[in-house]
């Protein structure tokens, strides 16, 4: 009876962090593993990211970076000489520590390798790079907000949104962004390379979202493109649990 009891509080204990290890509004940085090609994948192929930064839950459980982000492909219109093309994928798996986590998201903002490869270089004039990484100051997309590495601070102008570690990692609350409807909130977020007012497609001209996964069908991104869509590996996309 005893190990029956202690079983059952296990499996109950294990089902409650379960739902309560991805609240709804919580951030997930991640890069694109392989590049998404509208005039190659099929729907129900699978898609693969990475968590680029720690996540600390309201729980203060770590879901460490490197974690694997997993989801598939929804639907797929090839491009034509007419109606271009389009994509429609979801990422709903979160991998680590031996646990698979299910999840719903929809998708705040994208940045291309170029956006992202950018975004970590230092704005520091080369004299004055210091002595390590730690000295560096960098910009983060969307929004045009100053990392200071070494002051451990995110600068929006004259204003302070955030923290950032040695190592770059910057945790700050996502700020409301009326011209692609993305709301703000007030604890700190995991936001890797994006600003707080990120919302929407940066460095990808000819993209579009159609769909963002906030509302049904609820956590499928649908993206547009009048040319050939194709999401580039090394792409950085902020997501956010429904």
């Amino acid at each position: 009876m005893f190990w029956k009891l202690l079983l059952i509080g296990y499996f109950v204990s294990a089902t409650s962090l379960m739902a309560q290890d991805l609240p709804a509004g919580t951030a997930l940085p991640v890069m694109l593993n392989s590049a998404i090609d509208a005039s190659k994948v099929i729907p129900g192929a699978p898609i693969k990211a990475r968590l680029m930064q720690d996540v600390i839950l309201p729980s203060r459980e770590r879901i460490r970076a490197g974690a694997r982000v997993l989801g598939s492909i929804v639907e797929v219109n090839p491009p034509g000489a007419i109606s271009g093309s389009r994509v429609a994928f979801k990422f709903d798996r979160l991998a680590f520590d031996k646990r698979i986590l299910h999840f719903s998201s929809h998708l705040r903002a994208l940045a291309s390798m170029n956006e992202v490869f950018q975004a970590q270089l230092p704005t520091n004039a080369v004299d004055d790079y210091g002595t390590s990484m730690a000295d560096w100051n960098t910009v983060q997309v969307g929004g045009g907000e100053v990392v200071y590495r070494r002051n451990g601070t995110v600068m929006s102008a004259s204003d302070v949104v955030g923290n950032a570690s040695i190592s770059g990692a910057v945790r700050a609350p996502l700020q409301p962004a009326r011209l692609g409807g993305c709301h703000g909130g007030t604890n700190p977020q995991a936001l890797w390379v994006f600003s707080t007012t990120a919302c929407g497609i940066y460095g990808y001209d000819d993209i579009t979202i159609d769909h963002w996964g906030r509302t049904d069908p609820v956590g499928a991104i649908d993206l547009v493109s009048k040319g050939k869509l194709r999401l580039q590996a090394g792409s950085g996309l902020l997501l956010i649990t429904n």
